[in-house]
């Protein structure tokens, strides 16, 4: 039992059918809707590549502070600091990492920041789903749709044979330390805070606002969405979820982010993380987001290609992992990244305890 009230979810329930209104994203709705349950340590494995120090290091910390079982903490050695694994090199490692996987486990974390892709596609698709030149595009066509898209699921490798992956990970240890104790700190805060929608000038980067007015109004009674058309948000002390388009984004760090906040902004390479000319996602979490997604291969601006944050708020608000919602949220995630602290859920309720006997 959670201490809610099962009407508000049957409305979010059809807040959802209506947040899937272009044909893109549309998508079976289940009939039954209730409070989520959240993936906890018992359901992730880590990825450690032993040949870089830093995901070591990062990998040992994250298994303490989300009580990580041993048997869970997959290790494998590959070159670091390669922006790219090919697809026969990967392959090498994936075969290894599923002989090593428990079979109850439903999703990963990866401790490294490079590689961020698997030859054409993005390398936590890669681990979440396998490789396949379905995720990958030449030009602006459509790639593999998610079966996990709006799944009503909590056990995704069990029902779609997918295990959602994040890069839990930073440039240094202390960038990674800061993400994964703002996520730990998030658990169970039902924080109050906004969610600031923004449609720019930059058109093309835009593609996805059409669905933001819609956001807005049908998330109104539930959580403050603000839809803005501008630039930026500066000087807000509220900022939870934060979606916007452009290249660059102005004045990040003058915001207060809410531990369990999500931000990102639909470009070209914001998953980049050998360097472009485009802002990367990790400015998101250097400013204090707790996770965020980035191309890292030319997408074009298809939305199915980048988060819904109507899906993404309605499955967060629930009570899910931010590694459940965000997956949730993108319908053809195999030229995007995922990168945050997999297990925050601030939204979630403390489990109850049994009473000893």
């Amino acid at each position: 039992m959670f201490p809610v009230k099962s009407c508000k979810f049957a409305l979010l329930g059809l807040i959802l059918s209506q947040l899937l209104c272009s044909p893109t994203l549309a998508a079976p709705v289940s009939p039954m809707y209730r409070p989520s349950s959240a993936l906890t340590g018992q359901d992730l494995a880590v990825i450690v590549n032993d040949a870089d120090p830093l995901s070591v290091q990062i990998a040992e910390y994250y298994q303490k502070q989300r009580q990580i079982p041993a048997e869970q903490m997959i290790h494998v050695r590959f070159a670091p600091n390669q922006a790219v694994l090919s697809k026969q090199q990967f392959e090498q490692v994936k075969q290894e990492v599923d002989q090593k996987t428990p079979a109850h486990v439903q999703a990963y974390a990866l401790t490294w920041l490079q590689p961020f892709r698997v030859d054409c596609m993005s390398i936590t698709t890669a681990f979440a789903a396998g490789f396949s030149e379905s995720f990958c595009a030449k030009g602006c066509v459509q790639t593999h749709n998610s079966p996990y898209f709006t799944s009503e699921t909590d056990k995704p490798f069990k029902t779609h044979g997918w295990r959602p992956t994040m890069a839990v990970a930073g440039k240094t240890f202390a960038e990674a330390k800061k993400l994964i104790d703002t996520g730990v700190a998030s658990d169970y805060s039902h924080p109050q805070g906004s969610a600031y929608l923004l449609k720019t000038s930059d058109q093309a980067r835009s593609s996805r606002a059409v669905m933001f007015p819609k956001v807005a109004e049908s998330l109104a009674s539930f959580w403050p969405v603000h839809y803005l058309e501008q630039e930026y948000i500066e000087g807000r002390q509220d900022v939870m979820f934060y979606f916007t388009g452009l290249t660059k984004v102005p004045h990040l760090a003058d915001n207060r982010y809410l531990p369990g906040a999500v931000a990102d902004h639909l470009t070209s390479t914001g998953g980049v993380m050998s360097g472009s000319d485009q802002m990367n996602i990790t400015e998101w979490l250097r400013a204090g987001a707790t996770a965020s997604y980035g191309a890292v291969v030319e997408p074009c601006n298809f939305p199915a290609k980048f988060p819904n944050p109507g899906v993404l708020m309605y499955f967060y608000l629930r009570g899910s992992t931010v590694i459940e919602a965000y997956w949730k949220s993108v319908a053809q995630p195999g030229q995007g990244i995922f990168v945050g602290e997999p297990l925050a859920k601030p939204f979630a309720y403390q489990p109850r305890q049994t009473p000893a006997p």
